[in-house]
């Protein structure tokens, strides 16, 4: 499907926001600013930006752990999001989710959280919920080639094909489980084929390519929309990173990277078509690159500026884990996880 110039302008600048965002998380992930795990998904975008395009503001989106680009694009206010990754409490969720726990109800983002799977659960009620009040809404649900091997997986497809629940379970295969090949941890090549066990129309496609995702989406929303069920969309695409910020990733083959990188960029090949097929002016995706860098900083500014808010269980670990603290803007300035090789150290709090 070929998109309008319009509609692939505004989904290319949706996956510049996105690119840039991650990028500022990564390094402020590097210096110890931002508390905790970060999963990022450069490289990941247009199956981000290509899903929630193709949706209804209504429809429910359950992001997964490398979600921040489709939370930004649902309908919160993108620097409310940077915010919560920064652990202040000007976040949407008051800087207590952080990176793996941003919701917005309001906008039909249903959120995340650590427990690889379970939102293939959450997912279910959603549905059942569109079915049951007699609305159109459909379930866009991601989960990744890893999260694929959980039990719930199975449990969720076996009910949504039974009761032919209005889901989209959008299966992102960036080629790892942490780091483990999807191949070596899964007997069939396509994992498509998971939905054809239980007769869910399943289709394998190039999670890179922003038409053909897009499409694809629609689609499915259609079928669900009709009625008829469930459909699972294999996007193939790649995570330029390590499993989480920090991970040098010496798992993987320096020329499987440097393909991904520089022949299957989502950004170089969305940004090729405008330039090749509908004719736009490289001055005009300049504009676009420049204004998105200005917005992403201004996010960046915001999450700085604002106070940070931690659990008090961090700095008094003797407390109950329901009880807050305030914190200074400066309260928490350094934080390296202990999976980067170094202790958990702070500026102004104690860990023991």
């Amino acid at each position: 499907m070929a998109l309008s110039k319009e509609r692939l302008l505004k989904v290319y600048r949706d996956m510049v926001m996105i690119r840039r965002f991650e990028e500022v998380i990564e390094e402020y992930a590097a210096n110890g600013t931002i508390p905790g795990f970060v999963h990022l998904s450069i490289g990941q975008e247009a199956c981000q930006a290509g899903v929630v395009d193709a949706l209804k503001k209504t429809d429910y989106k359950f992001p997964d752990h490398r979600g921040h680009g489709a939370i930004a694009l649902c309908g919160t206010d993108p620097k409310l999001v940077m915010a919560e990754i920064f652990a202040k409490e000007t976040g949407i969720n008051h800087g207590r989710g952080g990176s793996m726990h941003v919701n917005d109800l309001e906008c039909r983002n249903m959120g995340f959280n650590g427990i690889q799977g379970s939102t293939m659960v959450t997912c279910l009620g959603t549905a059942f919920a569109s079915v049951y009040n007699g609305t159109d809404d459909v379930t866009a649900v991601f989960l990744g080639d890893g999260t694929l091997g959980e039990g719930t997986c199975h449990e969720s497809m076996n009910m949504a094909a039974t009761w032919k629940l209005p889901i989209i379970y959008c299966l992102v295969n960036n080629g790892y489980a942490i780091s483990t090949r999807y191949e070596e941890a899964h007997p069939q090549k396509e994992l498509k084929t998971w939905g054809e066990g239980y007769e869910v129309p399943s289709f394998r496609l190039d999670g890179n390519d922003i038409e053909a995702v897009i499409e694809a989406v629609e689609k499915a929303a259609d079928r669900a929309r009709k009625g008829e069920g469930p459909t699972v969309l294999e996007f193939m695409t790649y995570r330029w990173q390590g499993h989480f910020a920090g991970d040098p990733a010496a798992y993987r083959p320096e020329d499987e990277v440097s393909y991904w990188v520089n022949d299957r960029d989502p950004l170089k090949l969305t940004k090729a078509i405008l330039l090749e097929r509908e004719q736009v002016e490289p001055a005009v995706l300049q504009a676009v690159e420049e204004e998105e860098e200005k917005h992403v900083q201004e996010m960046l500014k915001f999450s700085l500026e604002s106070e940070c808010r931690l659990p008090r269980y961090l700095t008094k670990p003797r407390q109950r884990r329901n009880e807050w603290d305030m914190a200074g803007s400066d309260g928490i300035s350094r934080v390296s996880a202990v999976f980067r090789g170094k202790s958990l150290l702070t500026n102004k709090m104690r860990i023991i």
